[in-house]
């Protein structure tokens, strides 16, 4: 009993080197700290976004049906969503008729038929011959003998005969060149004839074959092809794109059967109250893919002054329709005032459609800077700023600041006067729980 007693008392007596080091130190810290950092700081904020095209199309087209008047169906489909689209191409096939999609920015509304002037006819120029199919001496605007040929030789290229732009089967064409040989024939007859009178039947003849001639060139003016409004879609920009195809072949045509989008892709968002008083015109902006992994660089393009309610963005109108240059308006359901971003790069068309994240960076420090978590300030009685530094050696010593650009829980601070804060120092932020006095 004598031995076990001792050993219990030398066991209280005796301690180990760590043992007696550690008693021999500062006490737990009762506070929470976090170090000083040198930095870029940067105010962000991060809303979701929508990849949208400057002009979406829903494709509806409005063409006759077969013959014996039955209903127009779809008898090809050539493109599947997802397929990029060159200027020129077909589209889908109307009881036999292409439907094609060509450059310009004026919805179609209109046949264009030959003797026709406007600028949506200088737009189809312009398409034909980015296509390689000359006008020749045609006015700008006028569809002439070479906007003519032009449309000929662009049906031809895509494997189809044009519409005639007089639809007798060439009737009409016929009686007025019956007309002129005939009025020859009468001037001829009453050059031969003889007697009194004959000189007034001479005129007379001549004056006929002269209104043949006119009625001749007349017919010839308007006979050719035509560009129906419903075998044209004109889109802004290419490639364009086939974002849904809803229609198949062998379905009637009712309604929209597929939906492309055209022009240079861009990201739209709507921002909250709270938000949009720090979003400005030309912040930068990182666009973000969750989806494919895929990150872009963009800047602020457009803030709306007015709050979009729900239910109150535009729905996709048939035709050739769409803003320019500008994404369609809000989907349904959503709220908030309109962002446009603008990419600094032309997107990736797989983007085209998909939820994004935008991170809009708000404010940015001039270049790197002191930076502490904004719970380590204090604002003293007499207007102060300070922060608190916990010393290596337990002292704590108030610093005063001034402070700047803050975001993501921290603040660029600036010390004033003689006063030092040095990056790696430790700041108080906040006092652990259970600690004495709390």
């Amino acid at each position: 009993m004598l031995l076990a007693g001792a050993g219990v008392v030398a066991a209280t007596l005796i301690k180990s080197p760590a043992q007696a080091a550690a008693e021999a130190g500062p006490p737990a810290r009762s506070v929470l700290t976090s170090p000083v950092e040198h930095r870029v700081l940067t105010s962000s904020v991060i809303v979701r976004g929508q990849v949208v095209a400057g002009q979406s199309v829903d494709v509806a087209p409005q063409v006759a049906g077969g013959e014996d008047g039955a209903a127009p169906v779809v008898t090809k489909l050539p493109v599947k969503q997802g397929d990029r689209l060159k200027a020129g191409q077909v589209l889908l096939e109307v009881s036999g008729r292409p439907v094609f999609v060509l450059p310009g920015r004026i919805p179609v509304y209109r046949d264009l038929k030959p003797g026709a002037k406007g600028n949506d006819v200088r737009q189809l120029q312009e398409a034909l011959q980015e296509l390689g199919h000359g006008t020749g001496g045609d006015t700008a605007g006028t569809f002439g003998a070479g906007t003519k040929t032009a449309l000929n030789a662009f049906y031809a290229a895509i494997g189809y005969d044009p519409l005639p732009a007089v639809d007798d089967n060439g009737a009409g064409l016929k009686t007025a060149e019956g007309a002129v040989t005939a009025a020859e024939r009468a001037v001829e007859e009453a050059g031969d004839a003889e007697g009194k009178g004959s000189a007034h039947a001479v005129q007379y003849a001549q004056d006929d074959l002269a209104e043949a001639q006119a009625d001749l060139a007349a017919a010839q003016a308007a006979s050719g092809p035509r560009l129906p409004a419903g075998e044209v879609v004109f889109l802004q920009g290419f490639p364009a794109r086939v974002d849904a195809v809803p229609g198949r072949v062998g379905a009637p045509v009712d309604g929209t059967m597929l939906t492309v989008s055209g022009g240079k892709l861009a990201v739209q968002a709507y921002l909250q109250e709270h938000q949009k008083g720090l979003v400005r015109k030309g912040q930068r902006v990182q666009i973000y893919s969750e989806l494919t992994g895929i990150e872009a660089q963009a800047r602020v393009g457009s803030l709306a002054d007015s709050l979009t309610a729900p239910d109150s963005g535009s729905g996709g109108g048939g035709g050739s329709g769409g803003g320019e240059d500008e994404p369609g308006g809000g989907a349904p359901g959503q709220s908030g005032y309109l962002l446009r971003v603008d990419p600094d790069k032309t997107l990736d068309a797989q983007l085209a459609g998909q939820d994004v994240r935008l991170t809009i960076e708000a404010a940015r420090t001039d270049g790197k800077a002191l930076v502490v978590p904004i719970t380590a300030l204090t604002a003293g009685a007499d207007g102060r700023t300070t922060v608190t530094v916990l010393q290596p050696d337990g002292e704590q010593r108030r610093v005063e600041v001034r402070t700047g650009t803050a975001g993501d829980g921290f603040v660029a601070v600036e010390p004033v006067g003689a006063a030092r804060l040095d990056k790696g120092e430790q700041v108080i932020t906040g006092v652990k729980k259970g600690a004495a006095g709390q």
